[in-house]
């Protein structure tokens, strides 16, 4: 009998000895196609590449996605931190009964805290320079029920901050102004006094008792904080205020509590929250999280495809040998098993090393990133274009797991052609042409 007629026979007998899926000789045979030897050498740096373009796909996803969850965490936290979830400005009179309705609003439920607030924009100078500055008016009661302020104290105290005339400033704004401690900063307003001669600059000295840093580049060069009283006097806002800021226990059910945030105000007043006030900002955010992750899930499948390519080569590679499979009595099903295993390992094991790759990345970003400016002597993370003066990263399980979903079923499909095409390889052919 020939080999030919040998093949023909064991093929006869695939529907008579079915074999059981996934058995171990199944996973034995494809355990020695992933193993290089000298002549399949090619075969094993494509299967190679193939793993380390799923491994680096998933760990690229895994790091930008935590890091600008991060950032959008950070940056939420910072900007609602010291701007409130909700803002109510007076329509057709002035604020002046500011304290009650005050006390009105933290009658509402989930409402945490209510502070009025003067604000206006002045320009700030100190021997280094000037500065465009905005400028709060807080009660030292309120301006302590801020912990993004009270908690964040490079230097100084805010005990006594109504008794006295002295300023609270940022890091940054002190650091560009030469101020320190203690030192007078002036703070120059176009609307000053009115004379005959018009409306005079006012232009006055404060000194400096206490400096922040909240870790936003923008705010700590930005912002100062004076007492309630003085910042009245200073901008000719004598008994009245801006608005009053709102702190909610969620920020996001800010919606639902409009009604009841109105009926508590007690006057016609203009209410908006944080979504209104940042809603470009963050709408660009969202769009850029979701353009990067379908740029990034192109490195996955250009990695499913080298997944396609190797095992190609391997099944024309491993024709004689799947005809002595198939004449030794497997089945078509056995052979598509083997390819599939094949395959689904590469990427399965590599799914796995980008997960652990791309958290140990995650879990240590700061301490990178300090590295990689230290060795090439650059600023990779400007806080000045950044806004955050750290790298941020936080890891979301549901995306986490999305991705790892997602790489596992490219991984899976780019096994399936391949190993159709394994199964249906006629031994008779693959024989004849040995």
């Amino acid at each position: 009998m020939t080999a030919v007629d040998t093949a023909r026979e064991g093929a006869d007998r695939e529907t008579a000895e079915p074999t059981r899926p996934f058995a171990p000789f199944e996973w034995m045979i494809a355990g020695r196609y992933l193993r290089s030897r000298r002549r399949e050498t090619f075969i094993s740096v494509i299967a190679g590449f193939s793993f380390a373009g799923i491994m680096l796909g998933v760990a690229t996803l895994i790091i930008v996605m935590a890091v600008m969850n991060g950032f959008r965490s950070e940056l939420l936290g910072k900007i609602l931190g010291i701007n409130g979830h909700m803002l109510i400005q007076p329509i057709d009179q002035p604020l002046t009964d500011y304290d009650p309705v005050a006390k009105r609003l933290e009658g509402v439920p989930e409402v945490i805290s209510a502070i009025p607030f003067v604000e206006g924009q002045a320009l700030v100078s100190g021997p280094a320079g000037n500065l465009g500055a905005l400028v709060r008016g807080l009660k030292e009661s309120d301006l302590r029920r801020i912990p993004l302020i009270a908690n964040n104290l490079r230097a100084g105290t805010l005990d006594g901050f109504d008794a006295g005339q002295g300023v609270a400033i940022g890091s940054r704004m002190a650091q560009q102004l030469g101020i320190t401690l203690g030192d007078n900063i002036t703070i120059i307003s176009p609307r000053g006094s009115v004379t005959p001669m018009g409306v005079t600059p006012r232009v006055k000295a404060y000194p400096v008792t206490a400096i922040f840093e909240i870790g936003m580049s923008e705010y700590d060069a930005t912002f100062l904080f004076m007492p309630l009283p003085e910042s009245q006097a200073y901008f000719n806002m004598d008994g009245i205020t801006t608005g009053i800021e709102l702190y909610v226990v969620d920020p996001d059910n800010v919606g639902t509590m409009l009604a009841a945030v109105e009926e508590a105000a007690g006057r016609p007043a203009f209410v908006t929250d944080w979504r209104q006030r940042n809603v470009t900002f963050f709408s660009a955010l969202e769009v850029e999280r979701n353009v990067m992750f379908i740029i990034l899930t192109l490195i996955v499948l250009v990695a499913a495809l080298n997944i396609i390519s190797g095992l190609i080569m391997l099944v024309k590679d491993k024709g004689h040998d799947i005809a002595i499979l198939r004449t030794m009595g497997a089945t078509r099903g056995s052979i598509m098993r083997i390819f599939l295993i094949t395959g689904a390992s590469i990427g399965c094991v590599g799914t796995l090393a980008g997960f652990f790759l791309g958290l140990i990345v995650c879990l240590n970003i700061e301490s990178i990133r300090q590295f990689v400016s230290w060795l090439t002597s650059t600023q990779l993370f400007d806080p000045t274009l950044y806004f955050l003066s750290k790298l941020p990263a936080e890891i979301d399980s549901g995306e986490t797991v999305t991705v790892l979903l997602m790489a596992l079923a490219l991984s899976l499909l780019a096994t399936l052609y391949p190993a159709w095409r394994a199964a249906r390889l006629d031994p008779v052919e693959a024989l004849r042409y040995e």
